[in-house]
């Protein structure tokens, strides 16, 4: 269901740029997810999305970003993708990102975004324009196998539309790499899998790979987690239970070596392993 809603504000913001992706302030336009990865984390109590089927659109985010933006007396990076995908079903009939995108780019302040989704190409004129500061896109890959990810990932688009679209940003000169993550354990955490991903992306035009090997598991993450591993990958779920009992986090299997197979692959073929981040000067910088 969608529910059209007035949200008070907008942009969250911390006191310093988080160290993984660089983002000073969070733009969340939508609430809840049309593309409903199994493993979600933004299905978990903290979130307080009562009902994660439904979406939430902040149909005021426009006003919102007009008024908020101007009063922001230190630029930085402002993020769009941690609670829920910027470009969902639903923004091909709102537009809210693509519009939000415009303002960011008239006020000159930088942009992560990260998506599971080639709809992000149609705002390539504004990323353009962004990129005179900074425009950073980010696609989450947690396999580039088409089949398994209509598994995990049933609402998002597939694994090669996402490396098509990764393509078209490179090729125009936006930042563009890969969110290696999660890594589910049992069914991606495999050489095979995350060596794909990397060749795959480098192939595409990816500058850099941003990996974590695991996944959470917390309350109401882990049991719909779990109720989908019974339907769909029966006789994993014990060996998850086995395994990581009620602990917050589950670390992919063999995960200092999969990270070094992963750096190591990313050194040979040219990748960085940080995302380029906004830095006063206007100058990119990799951490």
């Amino acid at each position: 269901m969608i529910i059209e809603i007035q949200a008070k504000t907008l942009l969250a913001h911390s006191k310093h740029p988080d160290p993984w992706f660089g983002i000073k302030y969070t733009m969340n336009i939508y609430r809840g997810c049309e593309h409903q990865c199994i493993y979600c984390d933004s299905r978990s109590e903290c979130y307080q999305i009562e009902n994660f089927k439904d979406v939430l659109v902040k149909v005021n985010a426009l006003e919102l970003l007009e008024k908020e933006l101007p009063r922001k007396r230190t630029r930085g990076t402002i993020g769009t993708g941690s609670m829920s995908d910027p470009y969902l079903p639903s923004e091909a009939r709102y537009n809210l990102t693509g519009r939000a995108l415009e303002i960011i780019a008239r006020h000159g302040f930088p942009l992560h975004a990260i998506t599971k989704s080639d709809l992000v190409v149609r705002d390539l004129d504004a990323l353009r324009q962004i990129n005179r500061t900074l425009a950073v896109v980010s696609f989450t890959l947690t396999t580039v196998d088409d089949d398994l990810a209509r598994k995990v990932e049933p609402g998002a688009p597939q694994p090669s539309a996402r490396l098509a679209a990764m393509a078209a940003l490179a090729g125009a000169g936006i930042h563009t790499g890969v969110a290696l993550m999660p890594v589910l354990p049992f069914i991606e955490d495999n050489e095979e899998n995350i060596l794909a991903i990397v060749r795959q992306a480098k192939e595409h035009g990816a500058s850099y790979i941003l990996p974590a090997f695991g996944m959470t598991l917390r309350d109401r993450q882990r049991a719909y987690y779990y109720e989908q591993l019974d339907r769909l990958f029966p006789g994993l779920r014990p060996q998850y239970e086995k395994r990581f009992g009620e602990r917050y986090s589950a670390e992919a299997r063999g995960a200092r070596r999969l990270e070094q197979i992963c750096r190591d692959e990313c050194a040979r073929l040219g990748l960085e392993t940080a995302v380029p981040k906004y830095a006063p000067a206007e100058q990119l910088t990799l951490f």
